[in-house]
C-alpha cells in the first residue's frame, strides 16, 4: 500500500490496502384535592392507637402563626394550611392527629428541579399534600383522657433520654475533632509512593524515554523539520529514518535533544531511501547512554501491545499505546517532494496514535524492548494541530527491527546501504494478481538481469510471481518490501505463473549496494 511519513502527500499506492437534559417542571409540593383540607374533622376510628400523641398546649387560644415559608419554597398551597373556622372540637376520643411538617418540598436546587419534591426525596418518601415547611399552625388536639398520662411520660422521659444521649456522643465527636484541627482525613506518606510493575506503561515508558531522543535537522538554506530517534550502541549512534535526515545530508545542521534537556550536535553516519533507514552520531556523545534493547520483530503476533514513542507534530517525549494490528503490510511511502523515492517495506501495523514527528522513534512491546522504527501512517487528508500535516488515524506502520538493524549495522560500517535483489524489474502498477516481470528494465535495459539470480532460476519477462516463500504477493511493490526483508545471500523460493501453469523455483538472492 502507498502511505505517507511526516504527513506529506503520497502517490496513488501499487499496492493492496492499507493503502444535559433540563429537569421538569416541578409545582410547589403540597398541593391537595379540592376538598382534603387538613383542618376538617374526621369520622370516629374506634381502633386501638398504639402511641398516644404528644399533650396539646394548656392554652385554648392558638399562638400566633408562625414559621411562613417564603413563596416557592415550601408555602402552604390556600386552603390548606389556615385553621377551619367554628367552634373547637369536642374532647371526644379519638383527637384528629398533629399536622407534622414534612421535609419532602424545599423549593428549587439552582437548577429547575425540586430539591425534595417532584423526584425521590432527600431523606426518603416525599411529603405529603398540605405540608410543608412554614405551614400554618394547626388547632391544637385536646388534652388525651385520664390514665394514659403515664405511657405519655413515659414516652417524653425515653425521647428525653435517647437525646440526651445523642446530643453527648455528638458533642464528644465534635470536641475530638476540633482538638485535631481538621476533618480533613490524608493518607499515609507510604500511600503516595507508588511502585508499579516492571510490565506496566508507565514503567517501560520511564525506562525507555532516557534513551530516546528528538531530532532536528535543518537544511543550509533554513528548511528543516522534527522527527525522533533512539541510541542504538554507547559510541554515540542513533538509528532514525532517512527522511527525518534528509534535510541535513548535503551541508545542513542536526541536533539531537535527550528528555533531560541536554543538546548535542549530530552528523549523518548514513542513510538508505528505499529501507528509510539512517544513522546518526553524536558530537562529544555522553558516556552514560544506554542503548535500548531490540526485540524479535519475527515473533511478533497481532494483538501485542504496542508502545510508541516521539515527538508529535513537535511535542517532545510523548508516549502512546496500542496494538499490533497486522503484519506483513506492504507499504510504500515517500516525502512527497519531486526527487524523493519510494520506500518499500514489510511493515508492522500498529493503532498506536503516530504523528508527523513520531518518525525515527521506537515502536516497543510491553517488555520495552525494540520491535520496530515507526515510519509512515495512511491518512485520509490534510490537516493537523497548528499545520497543514495529516494525522493520526489508527493505521501507523512500522519498519521490522530486524530488517532496521541489518541496515542500520551495514550503514556503521560502510556508510552505504545494501540491499537484497533478485535481478528482475517488476511493474509497480495496482495489481492484486502479483508482481509481473516487465519488458523493460528502468532506463531501456533488461528486465531480467543477465546472470543474475532471477535469470539463473528461469524466470522471464511475463512471468507473474505470486508467492516469496509462504508470503503472497498481489504487486510489485509487495514484492520489493518482501525481498528487502531479507539480507543477500539468503535462499528463497519463487512461485509464479506462466502462460496460466503455476511454477515453483528456488534462488538466491543477490546484492546491490547504495540508493541508484
Amino acid at each position: 500500500m502507498s502511505t505517507e511519513n511526516e504527513g506529506n502527500a503520497v502517490p496513488p499506492a501499487p499496492s493492496a490496502p492499507p493503502v444535559s437534559v433540563a429537569s421538569p417542571d416541578v409545582s410547589p409540593q403540597g398541593v391537595a384535592p379540592e376538598g382534603n383540607a387538613q383542618g376538617a374533622p374526621r369520622p370516629p376510628m374506634p381502633q386501638e392507637n398504639p402511641a398516644a400523641p404528644p399533650a396539646a398546649p394548656a392554652s385554648d387560644q392558638p399562638p400566633t402563626a408562625h414559621g411562613a415559608a417564603p413563596a416557592g419554597q415550601g408555602a402552604t398551597p390556600a386552603g390548606q394550611g389556615a385553621a377551619p373556622a367554628g367552634p373547637a372540637p369536642d374532647g371526644s376520643w379519638p383527637p384528629p392527629p398533629p399536622a407534622t411538617p414534612s421535609h419532602g418540598s424545599y423549593g428549587s436546587y439552582g437548577d429547575g428541579a425540586a430539591y425534595g419534591g417532584g423526584g425521590p426525596s432527600y431523606g426518603g418518601d416525599a411529603g405529603g399534600p398540605g405540608t410543608g415547611w412554614g405551614a400554618s399552625w394547626q388547632q391544637p388536639a385536646p388534652k388525651p383522657r385520664a390514665g394514659r398520662g403515664g405511657l405519655v411520660a413515659a414516652v417524653l422521659v425515653a425521647a428525653l433520654v435517647a437525646g440526651g444521649l445523642g446530643g453527648g456522643l455528638g458533642y464528644t465527636l465534635a470536641k475530638d475533632r476540633d482538638d485535631r484541627g481538621s476533618t480533613t482525613v490524608s493518607a499515609p506518606d507510604s500511600a503516595t509512593q507508588v511502585k508499579r510493575a516492571p510490565g506496566t506503561i508507565a514503567n517501560v515508558a520511564a525506562k525507555a524515554l532516557p534513551s530516546t531522543v528528538t531530532i532536528q535537522a535543518e537544511s543550509s538554506d533554513g528548511e528543516g523539520g522534527t522527527g525522533t530517534g533512539f541510541v542504538f550502541d554507547t559510541q554515540g549512534h542513533i538509528v532514525t529514518n532517512n527522511h527525518v535526515v534528509a534535510e541535513a545530508v548535503d551541508g545542513g545542521r542536526l541536533t539531537a535533544t535527550f528528555p533531560s534537556g541536554k543538546k548535542y550536535d549530530a552528523e549523518v553516519v548514513g542513510h538508505a531511501q528505499g529501507y528509510d533507514v539512517a544513522v546518526i552520531k553524536l558530537k562529544n556523545a555522553p558516556s552514560d547512554l544506554r542503548p535500548l534493547a531490540l526485540g524479535d520483530s519475527d515473533k511478533v503476533a497481532v494483538g501485542d501491545e504496542t508502545i510508541a514513542i516521539g515527538a508529535p507534530f513537535g511535542l517532545s517525549n510523548t508516549v502512546t499505546t496500542g496494538i499490533i494490528s497486522a503484519k506483513d503490510r506492504p507499504v510504500a511511502s515517500s516525502d512527497g517532494s519531486s526527487s524523493s523515492k519510494a520506500s518499500y517495506m514489510s511493515a508492522l501495523q500498529t493503532d498506536a496514535s503516530i504523528n508527523p514527528g513520531n518518525s525515527g522513534g521506537p515502536l516497543l512491546d510491553a517488555s520495552g524492548a525494540v520491535i520496530g522504527i515507526n515510519s509512515a501512517i495512511q491518512s485520509t487528508g490534510s490537516g493537523g494541530f497548528g499545520s497543514g500535516q495529516s494525522g493520526s488515524i489508527g493505521l501507523g506502520f512500522a519498519i521490522p527491527i530486524n530488517q532496521a538493524k541489518y541496515v542500520a549495522q551495514q550503514l556503521i560500517k560502510t556508510g552505504k546501504p545494501v540491499y537484497a535483489k533478485i535481478g528482475a524489474s517488476v511493474s509497480l502498477e495496482d495489481s492484486s494478481d502479483g508482481a509481473k516481470i516487465t519488458d523493460q528494465g528502468t532506463g531501456g535495459a533488461a528486465a531480467v538481469e543477465s546472470g543474475g539470480p532471477a535469470d539463473k532460476a528461469g524466470l522471464k519477462p511475463g512471468d507473474v510471481i505470486t508467492k516469496l516463500d509462504d508470503h503472497v504477493i498481489d504487486s510489485g511493490p509487495t514484492l520489493i518490501g518482501e525481498i528487502w526483508t531479507h539480507e543477500p545471500g539468503d535462499k528463497v523460493t519463487i512461485t509464479y505463473k506462466r502462460g496460466g501453469q503455476e511454477h515453483t523455483v528456488d534462488l538466491t538472492l543477490g546484492a546491490r549496494e547504495g540508493d541508484s
